[in-house]
């Protein structure tokens, strides 16, 4: 048996077998080599260097701890950090709490630190940051409320305050936590920042939908000269993308080339997405062909590009490279092929992807059984969507219940739609959506009486309807439109033209779908109701102003109704023109009197 080391006298240097052995540690961590760094650490529990009971044996579990960290063994991590002589030092919770937190466990990292504090080891400028990440990781439900603000108060009475790590990560924790104000305000007291800073609080008002805001700190870190990087840009790009501000994220897709920042998947996946979204499908699939490197946030990108476009087997095919690659699907990779099934009417294939989730170890969550309920729904399976309802394991959200009651307003089940209607607004819902599919469901069956009841209902419960709003970017100018609406300097040229091609359309056979309109009124004004709904108001501006040959693209919050996405086909026949629209649930490229969407949406 091997003999343990032999105890150096007091201040002696580390002998020089143990410093091999450490630093042959450091560098398998590096590497992440986890079965050349379990024999290691096998051979020193054997040779009873473990647990360590001398200085000289420290640093070993130190280093354990790191190399269980990086391999994503948070649990090895720990066993690591008990074979430390007591107490620990502030540099080993540092490296505890941070595997805990780097690996997805926020409420134990929290709990490890708050356990250092309480053994009287005072917080570091390593375990602050640790913890701030915990924090903003950590589910709101698990999130003690004053967290935050708690550790900003514990972070200032330290000799770390003005470190600009540590500002930069209380200032992430701030923003990932909703608390913007919290943030800016800390951004603006700070003596010193760095890319960090700025960048934390420019993904933090992006992910709140503050886009003006996100856009008006990127603009003040470039006049300073701030070195951004590809998480700043990427940042920005999703700004962008969000907001189909197609010209602006073409400049910064260009900034980013000459910075060399387009080669980051990161950055590669927020164009893919960009692109994607501002209708240019194909420059969305150029950016990723291209992309050096790739990582499973890019290849979702695409994936979802496909799926959202109508391009199911290219989401299919696009899946099985990247299992060829190598990459390991997530929970977003089986939402994006669930999307694809949807648009395509795919029952079969949407069950087979929902049930392989399982033998990747992935639980599906309430935006699955959200996209399984669209899959049976669309194709007129009301009732077997309504038991897997029924079967989730979860409480419905909203989305589900909305995927359900699109379905009944598309096969003008009323009475279904009453029952899913009811069940989420038991659940205290105020969804202005649901109210109004209810009422265009009532409307659609003909039950004018029932569709006016349930208008009374939202008014008597205080709930508005959303505003359709449609948008056209033009000459680095966003257009946006409300339906009849006539405050557009060019409004009367709008409504001039569109009334021309409505002529024409009607020769052509065009004939006004009116049966979602929920008031129970004579034909003409049913008619005059769908006619100028926002999108077509935005499609005559791009008549007017886009010139031919370069497809009109619009964007649209809101699912585009039936009557404007029948119209929409006759415009382009009777103009020639192409027409890309993008409502709330999917892409539509209209040309020559036929969408890419198939009549299936």
């Amino acid at each position: 048996m091997t003999a343990p080391l032999p105890l150096p006298p007091p201040g002696a240097p580390l002998p020089t077998f143990a410093r091999a052995l450490a630093d042959l540690l450091v560098a398998l961590s590096a590497a992440r080599a986890l079965p050349k760094g379990q024999q290691l650490h096998g051979h020193v529990l054997k040779a009873g260097h473990l647990p360590a009971t001398a200085s000289t044996h420290t640093l070993l579990a130190h280093h354990l701890i790191t190399l269980y960290a990086r391999c994503a063994l948070p649990d090895l991590s720990h066993r690591a950090f008990l074979d430390l002589p007591s107490p620990p030092s502030p540099a080993a919770w540092s490296s505890l709490i941070s595997s805990f937190s780097q690996n997805g466990l926020p409420v134990s990292a929290f709990d490890a630190f708050r356990r250092m504090l309480a053994a009287g080891v005072p917080a570091t400028d390593r375990s602050i940051p640790s913890a701030a990440k915990a924090i903003a990781a950590a589910k709101t439900s698990s999130r003690p409320p004053l967290a935050p603000h708690a550790l900003h108060g514990l972070a200032a009475k330290t000799p770390f305050a003005g470190d600009v790590f540590v500002g930069s990560a209380v200032l992430d924790m701030y923003a990932k936590c909703g608390h913007l104000a919290d943030a800016h305000r800390l951004f603006d007291e700070m003596p010193e920042r760095n890319v960090v800073s700025w960048s934390a609080l420019i993904c933090g008002y992006a992910d709140a939908g503050m886009h003006p805001e996100a856009m008006g700190i990127f603009r003040l870190a470039l006049e300073e000269a701030v070195a951004v990087n590809d998480f700043t840009v990427s940042s920005i790009i999703r700004v962008c993308a969000a907001a189909t501000l197609f010209e602006l994220g073409a400049q910064v897709h260009a900034r980013a080339i000459k910075t060399a920042l387009d080669v980051s998947p990161f950055v590669g996946s927020s164009l893919v997405s960009l692109y994607s979204k501002c209708g240019l499908v194909d420059c969305a699939y150029r950016v990723f062909s291209e992309a050096p490197e790739k990582n499973i946030g890019i290849w979702n990108a695409a994936l979802i590009a496909s799926a959202q476009h109508g391009h199911t087997s290219a989401a299919f095919e696009r899946f099985m490279e990247m299992q060829s690659a190598g990459f390991r699907p997530n929970h977003i990779t089986f939402l994006c092929l669930l999307t694809a099934c949807s648009h395509a009417g795919f029952v079969d294939e949407g069950k087979r992807y929902f049930a392989l989730m399982k033998e990747y170890g992935i639980e599906p969550q309430s935006e699955h059984y959200a996209a399984m309920v669209d899959i049976l729904g669309r194709v007129g399976r009301i009732e077997e969507a309504f038991d897997l309802i029924d079967s989730m394991p979860m409480e419905p959200p909203e989305s589900v219940w909305g995927a359900l009651l699109m379905a009944c307003r598309m096969f003008k089940d009323a009475d279904t739609a009453a029952i899913a209607a009811q069940r989420l607004f038991q659940s205290g819902s105020h969804s202005s959506g649901a109210h109004m599919l209810l009422s265009s469901t009532y409307a659609a069956a003909g039950r004018h009486v029932d569709a006016a009841l349930a208008r009374k209902a939202m008014r008597d419960a205080g709930i508005q309807k959303e505003t359709g709003l449609s948008w056209l970017e033009a000459a680095g100018k966003v257009h946006t439109f409300v339906s009849n609406c006539r405050r557009h300097q060019r409004s009367e040229e709008i409504y001039r033209v569109l009334e021309k091609v409505s002529e024409k359309m009607e020769a052509a056979g065009y004939v006004a779908d009116t049966s979602a309109v929920v008031k129970d009124v004579d034909g003409d004004e049913k008619k005059a109701t769908v006619r100028y709904h926002s999108e077509r108001l935005a499609i005559g501006l791009g008549l007017l102003i886009v010139p031919e040959g370069v497809p009109i693209r619009v964007m649209k919050n809101l699912r585009v109704c039936d009557d404007c996405h029948n119209a929409i086909k006759y415009l382009t026949k009777c103009t020639g023109r192409v027409v890309v629209l993008r409502d709330n649930r999917r892409f539509h490229r209209f040309e020559d009197g036929v969408c890419s969407c198939g009549d299936f949406w």
